[in-house]
């Protein structure tokens, strides 16, 4: 791979992954993806153990990054919806696909005991040709 000559990242999905590998953010995705728009408090509710601090902080870097929106409505007490954009849109797809893998990962593991699941882990790993 040819190194490019401006500033930016030699992998492009690396800023992407620097997003949605942060702690709880795919879970939030997921949520919103699946339940559609949600008020912060039933989002709070759905992703169980995450903090209300640790939930807003997530939710304002991917409203910077136009992954989430928020709608304010100044009622008593004040209404705040957050949604998934168009730009998310474009990957629930993929996430759709993640959970899926991830559903018959955790059929495998728990249809087959630990050494048998380490054993076809490292016959899976030779069979793959990355290039």
């Amino acid at each position: 791979m040819q190194r490019q000559a401006n500033n930016r990242q030699p992998c492009a999905i690396h800023g992407l992954l620097e997003v949605l590998a942060r702690p709880w953010t795919m879970h939030i995705l997921w949520t919103l993806s699946t339940h559609g728009p949600t008020r912060f408090g039933a989002l709070g509710r759905q992703v169980q153990g995450i903090s209300s601090r640790v939930l807003t902080e997530r939710l304002r870097e991917l409203e910077a990054r136009g992954i989430v929106y928020r709608e304010y409505e100044p009622t008593i007490p004040p209404a705040v919806t957050y949604g998934i954009t168009k730009r998310m849109q474009d990957i629930k797809q993929v996430l759709c696909e993640l959970n899926r893998l991830a559903e018959r990962w955790q059929e495998e593991d728990g249809a087959q005991p630990r050494q048998a699941r380490a054993k076809s882990g490292s016959a899976r790993s030779e069979e793959i040709d990355i290039n």
